[in-house]
């Protein structure tokens, strides 16, 4: 075991298919055209010395270590900015090339201080490593310590122009070791897409600045760590480097974070983490990260952690720490009671979309095998369970039709319900290159996000239409494209039923979901409609994204029927650069949904009515399979409050607070007798758990995650369980204890028995895994290796299927008591209900959720900015802090979810999608007015919690 280095081959890869050959140093080489010198060189296992140049950023030409000399030609070019020719002779190695670059090492030695000793980046310098690749022994000018930002005076450091800047919480800036390559004001550019670095100053006296007098921490940085990556020197440090010391061995893993899914190299110095490095051979991500990501897994060893297992009688008591053989067995025996005592659907479990496949697969097989009964849901209900149903309906299968690759061909992307730059950066910052190449860009969303308008990119049309009306201007872009003949009928002729198009068709060009008519429910201008509508018809490859802001809706299955209507209108399906796709919120949803978390659907999808489909299980498990499908969350909880659901395991979710209404999820809970919460820290629904067993994080466990596009990647465990189990380990043993059968060895064994029984899965392994890196499902005899792009030559469900999509307005209406819309999103920083991020230095950004209202809002209840404000629904009330802004339209208010003490959910109600119980948590009526301070319920529900949260004995020592 050690570091798995990776090859910086100096700048991109060319993606030319023409190939040429030359010869460098004697050697042949043969590369695609448009290749750099210093790339063939690397190709051929030659290493030109450089510091300007990295494979992640465009060549730059500065640092003139890179010269070669070409046969044939004069002078010495620089090898990062010279493609290859064929038959071109290049010599890396002269005389006369190394002694330009002695000199050109010996003048940027000069400028800096030579502290290696005591450097955090010593044996991970790219400096250091040219000074002895050039054969630097000694430097004429200067002396030791003295440079442009810092000088010596009588033995004291004076700074010149700036200190370090440790403002940022996870990396320090030391503008004296700042050798001014333009590295990271290039990546921030290039492949973050932020523009926050820029060199200041000219000559001798110029640096890297975040901005005119700014710290890094107040500057637009969004410390995606692409500056820290691209450093060749310590002027960009981790802090954790520079408290730990140089890692000294890596282990490549998947981010728990969101749908993106990128890989990562957890370095380590023994079983502590010293970093996380975006891996370049992530398919997802491509070498690049986001701020949580990259930074934000101090959570994992955070002391709030439970490492032991706890139980106690009744919510009210104390918990009462005890072995793990005894809280599995206090489980068992509590879940077999109530199945005697009150029938064998009296109990139930909820999966996880943060943990593993494997884990995921292991829970809802023990409600199916052990329960008996087919009550299993999960969070990924609550998020995306609507494009399972629409996408099924209209093409056969309920996931993303490309990969994020695809991405780079398209010219016309559409974004609705989604903001990428915060929910899911890496591909945000993919999406922003490829338009700041020319692609054009059209949002639809009740806010102005950071899509609509950035650095160097802006949307031709936004759409900023009013909550819930999703499904009307959907089918008016659609009324646009077919009554003005812009569909594409040869693909509709080919790949879908003719009639069926025909009586969507005569559908939407009713008048009634013309653009003209749509404005008067959506508020959107026709003409920006028609704009979009036309755009996106005849702009080339299109494709759309979309996320919560679609599936989250009373109409969320019709919407997303409407995005694939409008693919299959126009042709945009099939191919690299178009499709649709779900950008996933957590890191397992897709996963979760494939392994079988939904009570109607065993692992693929598959119905559980299905006789042929059951047999596979019933004869492999031992058990005949209940053939009804269970409850949903919303059903278990109402059930609950029935009196005849009385008991529910709950893998990694925290349902209080995520789930929608919440004083009708807490009176559930409340009504059962055996809750059973399984995490990593005492969340707000363990407030009313009966048996806590603590989780594992992502670290610390072996398994796969798939993400939005697909893609099943590896979770490699970097170190040991800190409560000595891995979450797949703690399902096996309660599934021991209540009788059955298991003894699975690794979680390879649990992929294998996935890929055994589920279609899609037929040649996944771990050992394919380890050879490919990773693959797409569906993964079996037809794919062998993977699909990354679904529907090429026809769709899963053999023709595509139109389907009309009716407006029905939400039952949520707004009135005099209620006349504004509250819809929900994220924010960069934080994630999801915020248990991990909340518990890192991520608080720094993102201290409390605040309530986005618009300035003729506040004006009419009088509000200024930072005012305490009351939220107020039919369902309830919370307050928070208003933050004043234009980014939301009158009539709408936005706000975050991400802590506990705003508990924005007890403001959503419970209506929720016809098809599939999804919650409508993007649009509820709500009234704002002043506050003083927090609400009457927000203090019961803070003294109810902590007094949830006593354990017995750290109660008497801390008295």
């Amino acid at each position: 075991m050690g570091l798995i280095h990776e090859i910086d081959f100096g700048t991109p890869a060319s993606k030319a298919e023409k190939q040429v050959t030359l010869t460098v140093d004697g050697f042949e080489v043969t590369v695609p055209e448009g290749t750099s010198i210093m790339r063939a060189s690397m190709e051929a296992g030659i290493a030109i010395p450089k510091l300007c140049a990295t494979d992640m950023v465009d060549a730059f030409g500065s640092c003139r270590l890179c010269l070669v000399e070409i046969e044939g030609r004069n002078g010495t070019p620089s090898s990062c900015t010279t493609p290859v020719m064929p038959g071109m002779v290049v010599h890396t190695q002269t005389g006369r090339l190394k002694d330009i670059r002695k000199g050109v090492m010996e003048l940027y030695i000069s400028d800096h201080p030579l502290d290696c000793l005591t450097c955090a980046a010593n044996g991970d310098c790219e400096l250091q490593d040219m000074a002895g690749a050039v054969g630097l022994r000694d430097v004429r000018y200067g002396y030791e310590g003295d440079n442009h930002v810092r000088a010596k005076n009588d033995g004291v450091a004076n700074f010149k122009w700036m200190a370090k800047d440790e403002s940022n919480p996870y990396f320090t800036y030391d503008p004296s070791k700042c050798i001014v390559c333009s590295r990271c004001v290039r990546a921030c550019e290039e492949v973050q897409g932020t523009f926050a670095l820029t060199i200041e100053g000219r000559g001798f006296g110029s640096r890297v600045s975040p901005g005119a007098h700014e710290l890094f921490l107040d500057s637009e940085c969004v410390s995606c760590g692409a500056c820290v990556q691209a450093c060749p020197t310590a002027t960009l440090t981790e802090k954790s480097v520079i408290e730990i010391g140089q890692p000294e061995h890596s282990v490549v893993t998947t981010c728990a974070y969101c749908g993106v899914g990128c890989s990562f190299k957890a370095e380590m110095r023994g079983d502590e983490l010293v970093r996380m490095v975006p891996w370049k051979d992530g398919k997802a991500n491509r070498g690049h990260s986001c701020v949580k990501g990259r930074f934000a897994y101090g959570y994992a060893t955070h002391k709030e952690r439970i490492l032991n297992p706890m139980i106690r009688d009744k919510i009210t008591d104390p918990w009462r720490e005890v072995s793990w053989e005894e809280a599995l067995t206090h489980t068992a025996k509590e879940f077999r009671r109530i199945q005697y005592q009150y029938g064998r659907g009296a109990i139930g479990g909820i999966t996880s979309s943060r943990c593993t496949n494997e884990e995921t697969f292991l829970v809802q097989k023990l409600i199916r095998q052990g329960f008996g009964n087919n009550n299993v849901d999960t969070c990924a209900r609550v998020c995306h369970s609507p494009t399972g149903y629409g996408l099924g309906q209209t093409y056969g299968t309920s996931a993303g039709t490309q990969d994020f690759d695809s991405v780079e061909d398209t010219d016309v992307a559409l974004i609705i319900g989604a903001n990428p730059a915060s929910a899911h950066p890496v591909f945000a910052s993919r999406l922003k290159k490829r338009l700041r190449a020319g692609a054009k860009l059209i949002v639809i969303d009740p806010r102005r996000t950071e899509m609509v308008k950035s650095a160097h990119i802006e949307a031709e049309h936004h759409l900023a239409l009013k909550p819930g009306t999703n499904v009307a201007v959907v089918t008016a872009i659609a009324h646009v494209i077919v009554t003005e003949g812009l569909f594409d009928e040869k693909f509709i002729r080919e790949r879908c039923d003719w009639s069926e198009f025909q009586d969507y068709a005569e559908f939407v060009s009713d008048p009634r979901h013309s653009p003209e008519e749509v404005e008067k429910l959506s508020g959107v201008p026709a003409e920006t409609i028609r704009g979009a509508a036309r755009l996106y018809a005849t702009g080339g490859n299109g494709a759309i994204y979309y996320g919560l802001g679609v599936t989250e809706h009373s109409q969320g299955s019709t919407t997303v029927i409407g995005i694939a209507n409008l693919a299959m209108l126009t042709g945009n399906i099939g191919r690299r650069g178009v499709g649709v796709n779900p950008l996933r919120g957590q890191n397992n949803v897709q996963g979760a949904c494939d392994m079988g978390s939904f009570p109607h659907e065993l692992p693929g999808y598959r119905h559980i009515s299905g006789d042929a489909v059951r047999d596979i299980y019933d004869s492999l498990w031992g058990v005949k399979l209940d053939n009804e499908p269970g409850l949903r969350i919303p059903n278990m909880l109402d059930a609950a409050v029935d009196g005849t659901f009385k008991g529910i395991y709950i893998q990694g979710e925290d349902i209080l607070q995520s789930d929608p209404d919440t004083k009708h999820v807490s009176a559930g809970l409340e009504a059962m007798e055996c809750v059973v919460v399984q995490d990593l820290f005492l969340n707000e629904t363990a407030n009313y758990a009966h048996v806590f067993l603590p989780g594992s994080t992502f670290l610390e466990k072996d398994g796969t995650f798939t993400n939005a596009e697909r893609r099943i990647n590896r979770v490699r465990k970097v170190m040991a369980p800190k409560n000595g189990l891995a979450d797949w380990e703690v399902t096996q043993r309660l599934a021991q204890a209540m009788g059955l059968n298991w003894n699975y060895q690794h979680p390879s064994e649990i992929m294998d028995e996935v890929a055994k029984t589920t279609p899609s899965f037929a040649n996944v392994s771990y050992e394919f895994l380890e050879k490919m890196g990773s693959v797409q499902w569906p993964c079996n005899d037809k794919a062998p290796e993977g699909t990354p792009i679904m529907h090429i030559d026809g769709f899963v469900r053999g023709k595509g299927k139109f389907i009309r999509t009716e407006y029905v307005a939400t039952d949520e209406k707004t009135g005099p008591r209620f006349p504004l819309l509250l819809t929900t999103g994220r924010i960069l920083s934080q994630y999801n209900v915020g248990a991990q991020t909340r518990r890192t230095e991520n608080v720094a950004w993102h201290a409390e959720d605040l309530l986005e209202i618009h300035p003729h809002d506040a004006e009419q209840r009088g509000l200024r900015d930072g005012d305490w404000v009351r939220l107020q629904s039919r369902a309830g009330e919370t307050t928070l802090r208003a933050t004043i802004t234009d980014k939301v339209s009158p009539g709408v208010v936005y706000t975050t979810f991400h802590h506990p003490d705003t508990q924005a959910n007890v403001i959503t109600t419970d209506f929720s999608d016809w098809a599939t119980n999804c919650p409508e948590y993007k649009v509820t009526a709500v009234q704002v007015g002043a506050s003083n301070g927090p609400s009457d319920w927000q203090k019961d529900y803070n003294e109810q919690a902590q007094q949830s949260r006593r354990i017995a004995g750290h109660l008497e020592a801390a008295e």
